[in-house]
């Protein structure tokens, strides 16, 4: 199972949270709409596998408060990604105020079972047992089964290996027969409670359920996976019926397993063991001839190069014994050197980098695993070191420390991007703020204000007298000018005809004037009060524009301030974390580099002890060849003697 289909069962991204705050009922319908863009935009970065930025713009988002909608599933997201950079302790937090703030029992026993995972993987093995001591019977079949493989995993870290036999027996699928329908879990749960039985201490129950595990047939869908957990478990019997002095017994274990597979050298080296225990070194010689044509850089194909010599020896064979002893000594001394060079590739960083470049993925924090040697001298040397856990966990917070590395020294060339851009902004607003101040002062506010005043009672004046005129517009007060100008001749006219029929036609003018006016008036008046009005919004706007450009006379130069503080504060924490976090980056690479050396040179160490016996042992036919030789030299003198010359 890959560390991405886990983290994703998880619920990390979409289907991790509602996979946490979704109901219990699976058949519920789920609403899988984003409703947030910005956790949209984390979900994107998270399917892009970059889980660095994803966590970092999630928790900016929800300082901002931009994830309102998913607030529950960014939280599981955020607890997920922490863990996934090991980060167990705040992720723990995290998912008890979940707990704390109503979580369903489903949700909760999930949220306790991945912890537990991610705990033990990290091996905080306590922690992890108190996690799952937490979890109570809300999980679903599937989780439910691993839940109890964990717990015994757990326990048998712990050395407790009678409370993981307990644990185990609890699954119901352990004890019935295997069949096509036996879950991966339940076959590994076999495997485990064997172990587990043996190491509590009763061999007869662990080796009953090993053996079924061992002789069960191949289904069609059998998976790789099945058929080693196969093979290791006849194995572990083969090597427990040698180790309790039952050589007889070992035997027919070690056939079961495959020739090429990931247990067969240690089942050919077991079982030319078993062989010639019992005597049966002609029959010993089979695997072991096999097995010394395999790859030297396994330490039962090296250990075989010795045993093949030992049982030509056992058969009389000493001619034959003594080349293989000696080809193994040449082997030895072969991979001996081999040895020395990778330990010298190693020391001097090509292991750690040559695993960087064939091994990306920068941001994947624990889902990351090695995947593909590097190229160097006797790669083959390096499976035991890749294959330990420890080497494992170590070399992820190498990779995060590099990456971490990287991504501040990135921060820190964007901090001085930013300073640069504050300098832009600063001679900006020094040139322009002339140009606008100016331009304020031609405004022709105040005139405005003042104008705006005096219609303003104008207005009032004529509403209280209900005065038509006042509304006039222009053509209007012109043609009112013009009935006063006619006015004024005709009142110094005669009393002629025509002037008289002039008269009329003004007063008849002047009227219709009159009452034009009056009628329109209502309409009038309420038009100049909205004209009025909006005359009055614009003044006040201008008057905030202009108080905004005040203020920000006063603000602008402190805002700057406090940007250039800002920029120089993270500046030196920055100077301050990268030289850090180079230093732990440094220190992590010399401690892999010593477990990746610690490990060849107890491969050293073991060369060197089978070297000795090759060389004991080829000592010891060259004194039994002389000895041999003796007697024979002894007669060949006397007879010499008896037939020389009197």
């Amino acid at each position: 199972m890959s560390p991405a289909f886990v983290l994703r069962r998880l619920g990390l991204a979409a289907a991790l949270a509602m996979a946490f705050s979704g109901g219990a009922v699976a058949a519920d319908k789920i609403d899988h709409k984003v409703k947030d863009p910005h956790y949209g935009d984390t979900l994107f970065q998270f399917y892009q596998e970059k889980y660095f930025s994803s966590v970092t713009s999630l928790m900016v988002s929800q300082h901002f408060n931009r994830v309102s909608h998913h607030a529950d599933e960014a939280e599981v997201l955020r607890g997920g990604l922490l863990l996934s950079y090991g980060m167990h302790r705040e992720a723990g937090e995290i998912f008890a105020q979940l707990i704390e703030k109503g979580a369903t029992p489903p949700v909760r026993d999930r949220a306790w079972f991945f912890l537990a995972k991610i705990r033990y993987q990290r091996g905080f093995y306590p922690e992890a047992d108190d996690a799952l001591g937490r979890i109570e019977k809300n999980l679903p079949p599937d989780l439910e089964e691993e839940r109890v493989l964990l717990k015994a995993n757990v326990l048998m870290a712990r050395g407790d290996y009678g409370g993981a036999a307990t644990v185990l027996n609890s699954m119901a699928d352990v004890s019935k027969e295997i069949s096509k329908g036996t879950t991966s879990a339940s076959l590994y749960a076999r495997y485990n409670l064997g172990v587990a039985l043996v190491r509590s201490g009763n061999p007869v129950g662990g080796s009953a359920l090993l053996d079924q595990l061992g002789k069960a047939p191949t289904p069609p869908q059998a998976t790789e996976e099945f058929r080693s957990l196969r093979d290791k478990a006849n194995v572990a019997l083969g090597f427990t019926a040698l180790q309790d002095n039952r050589p007889e017994a070992a035997g027919p274990y070690l056939e079961r397993v495959r020739l090429n597979g990931s247990q067969s050298n240690k089942a050919l080296l077991g079982f030319g063991w078993a062989a010639a225990s019992t005597k049966n070194h002609k029959q010993a010689l089979v695997p072991w001839t096999e097995l010394s044509q395999r790859d030297s850089s396994d330490s039962a194909v090296l250990e075989a190069s010795i045993a093949l010599p030992y049982a030509f020896g056992q058969l009389g064979a000493y001619g034959q014994a003594l080349d293989r002893y000696n080809a193994a000594i040449t082997l030895f001394e072969r991979e001996n050197t081999g040895l020395d060079e990778s330990i010298a590739a190693i020391r001097a960083g090509k292991l750690i980098e040559g695993l960087l470049e064939r091994n990306p993925g920068e941001e994947m924090g624990w889902f990351w695993n090695i995947r593909e040697l590097p190229q160097m001298p006797h790669a083959g040397h390096l499976t035991q070191v890749l294959a330990q856990h420890e080497f494992q966990e170590a070399f992820k917070n190498y990779r995060d420390l590099q990456f971490l590395t990287r991504n501040l020294q990135q921060w820190k060339d964007n901090l001085g991007v930013f300073g640069d851009m504050l300098d832009n902004r600063r001679k900006a607003y020094a040139e322009r703020l002339p140009t606008i101040l100016a331009k304020a002062r031609d405004s022709g506010l105040g005139d405005l204000s003042q104008r705006g005043a005096g219609l303003t009672t104008e207005l009032a004046t004529a509403e209280a007298q209900g005065d038509g005129v006042a509304l006039a517009d222009t053509k209007e007060r012109d043609l009112l000018e013009r009935l006063d100008n006619v006015q004024a001749t005709l009142k110094d006219a005669g009393n002629e005809p025509d002037m008289v029929a002039a008269r009329e036609r003004h007063r008849l003018a002047a009227g219709a004037m009159t009452w034009r006016l009056a009628q329109t008036y209502t309409a009038r008046l309420y038009e100049a009060k909205r004209a009025l009005q909006t005359l009055e919004a614009g003044i006040n706007e201008a008057r905030q524009r202009e108080a905004a450009l005040s203020q920000a006379q006063r603000d602008e130069p402190a805002r700057f301030d406090r940007f250039a503080q800002r920029i120089a504060e993270l500046d030196k924490r920055m100077q301050a974390l990268i030289p850090l976090v180079a230093n732990l980056g440094k220190e992590q690479q010399a401690a892999l580099q010593e477990l990746a050396v610690a490990e060849l040179t107890a491969q050293k160490e073991r060369l060197v002890a089978y070297s000795t016996q090759a060389r004991f042992a080829v000592a010891q036919l060259y004194d039994r060849a002389n000895k041999a030789s003796e007697p024979e030299a002894k007669g060949a003198g006397a007879k010499d003697a008896d037939n020389a010359p009197k």
